[in-house]
């Protein structure tokens, strides 16, 4: 029977502990977790001891949101790490926020592009409704018009509505016949 405890991953470490996979990672990269190994299958994998050393509580329950505060010594100092560790720690925070700054930035860039580029596509769709909205109105029959009545006295021209054509019975003859 084995005495050693079990590695855990990044993931079930930071699961185990109650605390997130990035506080694990940044303990594991300032040193503070012996004996962590990177496993080509598994990832990073960190022994239960290391964790109990760091001063991790296994299973235990979530903290809440809020950022923990460290505790103050006597002596003006942090406890839980040195001014070096610390400042590493928030050269990586200011890394990490930079990173995803940039990210935000280039996303807007993206969606602002998309925008003109869409906008473009809706001036030249309503330009082109313009265009067959003018060519089916160019196409359309003339409205009809009601016939100009002959003033009284005049004789309607032969062929004309309700006159018979010329040499159709009812029709006087045309001169020189």
């Amino acid at each position: 029977m084995s005495t050693t405890r079990p590695m855990l991953n990044q993931r079930e470490a930071a699961a185990a502990c109650g605390v997130s996979r990035s506080t694990i990672r940044r303990r594991r990269e300032a040193g503070l977790l012996p004996g962590s190994v990177e496993d080509p299958e598994r990832g990073w994998l960190i022994p239960v001891e290391a964790l109990l050393g760091a001063g991790f509580t296994l299973n235990a329950p979530a903290p809440p949101d809020a950022t923990p505060v460290r505790p103050v010594d006597h002596a003006g100092g942090l406890e839980g790490g040195t001014v070096q560790e610390l400042r590493a720690e928030l050269d990586l925070l200011r890394h990490e926020h930079a990173l995803e700054l940039t990210e935000a930035r280039h996303g807007q860039a993206l969606a602002e592009s998309e925008v003109s580029h869409l906008r473009a596509q809706l001036d030249a769709r309503t330009e082109h409704i313009g265009d067959l909205q003018r060519a089916l109105q160019a196409l359309m029959p003339a409205p009809v018009r009601p016939a100009i009545p002959q003033p009284w006295g005049w004789p309607a021209p032969p062929g004309s509505p309700g006159q018979p054509a010329p040499g159709e019975p009812g029709q006087p003859p045309m001169y020189g016949d």
